[in-house]
């Protein structure tokens, strides 16, 4: 039986790069995210490509729907082995950290923190049993770096860091790989780095770098089979020195 990616928060830039270069290599792609309609546009593009996908429409800001999310996966594909969690809007955004308050960390949890959790809890009995799975993790580099004026979502990424590197470790010598992609741009191709690069211009804001998906993917490809870090930068010169 061919492996299955899941890519949750499939949106037109990095989810669906994701889902083509794993697609590639004989993968099957489950699609999740909000809007059906989006789902249905991309299940529509890998196909044309000769990837077989299906879509799962899913909040993934409300932990409590993971379990019946991944057995819904597992109910058309018949497992799961890769789990590529990447999930971002245009709702959210940074505030700065003298203005921040618990109300603006409590909206961020769900979505950032509380759902990758839930999804590991769901997915790692299958992954032990078999020896073998893997757990890609797509973040901000404001989760490794702290920045004036772009907090909120910098603490509450710093957080989920914290645990995918616990996690990494203790599932070593298990098979099973976590790892996490810290981007330090935006991405091509999405709706929220083009809606991102709108309000900058108008404002004539800061510019910031733009990555390509697709090579942001082949990171993820390269994590994936290499295994050997928790952790990988992009652009990689501003991976942070290694700490003594």
């Amino acid at each position: 039986m061919s492996r299955v990616i899941a890519v949750l928060g499939a949106g037109t830039g990095l989810g669906v790069a994701v889902a083509r270069r794993f697609g590639r290599e004989g993968f099957r792609v489950a699609l999740v995210a909000r809007r059906q309609d989006r789902l249905d546009a991309l299940v529509e593009e890998l196909g044309g490509e000769g990837v077989e996908a299906a879509a799962f429409p899913a909040d993934l800001a409300e932990p409590a729907g993971v379990p019946a999310l991944v057995e819904a996966v597992r109910g058309r594909f018949g497992r799961i082995d890769v789990v590529a969690y990447g999930p971002i809007s245009g709702e959210q955004g940074f505030t700065p950290a003298a203005e921040l308050d618990a109300a603006t960390l409590e909206g961020l949890l769900p979505l950032l923190l509380l759902t990758p959790v839930e999804v590991v809890r769901a997915v790692l009995p299958e992954w032990t049993e078999r020896g073998d799975g893997a757990f890609l993790l797509a973040q901000g580099y404001s989760a490794a770096r702290p920045m004036p004026d772009l907090s909120g979502l910098g603490p509450v990424m710093a957080a989920t860091r914290n645990y995918l590197h616990s996690l990494h470790a203790e599932l070593a010598d298990k098979g099973v790989y976590a790892g996490a992609l810290t981007i330090a741009s935006l991405i091509d191709r999405s709706e929220v780095s083009a809606a991102a690069r709108a309000a900058f211009d108008a404002a004539d804001g800061p510019r910031f770098p733009v990555a390509d998906p697709d090579d942001l993917a082949e990171h993820y490809w390269n994590m994936y089979t290499v295994r050997d870090r928790a952790e990988r930068f992009h652009p990689e010169s501003l991976t942070p020195p290694a700490t003594a």
